[in-house]
């Protein structure tokens, strides 16, 4: 029997793993050679996994230059997933209050009723309000890892993330000083030429 393959769920949350494992920026052909060997994804398949999480915003990306890098840090995947959560508890909230005014309705039409047209349509709202319900329930579902005791070890992570984050800035400080003594290449043009502003500073 050959061995079953890996499920998107499990490609995004092996991709993402990559990227806080390491606190790397990449480029797709970078993750594409790293991503099969570091954690088993096929690598045909990891531009559509990428995309994925970049349309969840997971992944941030950025254009430098005429490359595409992408990264994302413990502490801004944590971000999205709250924000996710509180998207989803509020639905899950208008939910509930829209199923509460039609099984008041249901409990109007009832009365005297019980055959009519009105009550059939009403149930068949309250079923399809359920159905949607449940996928919600589901969704939360996904996002139970972001526990308080979760959030707290991940917030943990946050000065890490930020650590690379400056150790980046700063490596891109020192190609602009080899620039200028190299090739006497102006800050300013270096910052054009890559599109990096002007205001671009540790945090």
């Amino acid at each position: 029997m050959s061995k079953k393959g890996l499920s998107l769920a499990e490609k995004r949350k092996r991709l993402e793993a990559l990227f806080h494992e390491t606190k790397e920026f990449y480029q797709l052909k970078e993750l594409e050679r790293d991503a099969p060997k570091m954690k088993g994804i096929v690598t045909n398949t990891v531009k559509d996994v990428l995309q994925s999480l970049v349309d969840d915003n997971l992944v941030n990306t950025d254009k430098i230059g005429t490359s595409n890098y992408y990264w994302s840090f413990p502490s801004s995947a944590l971000q999205s997933r709250k924000a996710r959560i509180e998207e989803l508890m509020l639905e899950l909230q208008k939910l509930k209050e829209k199923n509460a005014e039609l099984q008041s309705n249901i409990d109007v039409a009832y009365d005297g009723r019980e055959n009519s047209d009105d009550r059939a349509t009403l149930l068949k709202k309250v079923a399809e309000l359920e159905a949607i319900n449940k996928k919600h329930q589901e969704n939360l579902a996904l996002f139970r890892e972001c526990d308080p005791a979760l959030l707290e070890a991940k917030e943990n992570h946050a000065n890490l993330a930020l650590e690379c984050g400056n150790r980046w800035t700063e490596n891109i400080f020192l190609i602009q000083s080899y620039c200028f003594k190299k090739f006497n290449i102006e800050r300013a043009d270096f910052n054009q030429q890559f599109g990096i502003p002007e205001e671009f500073d540790t945090l």
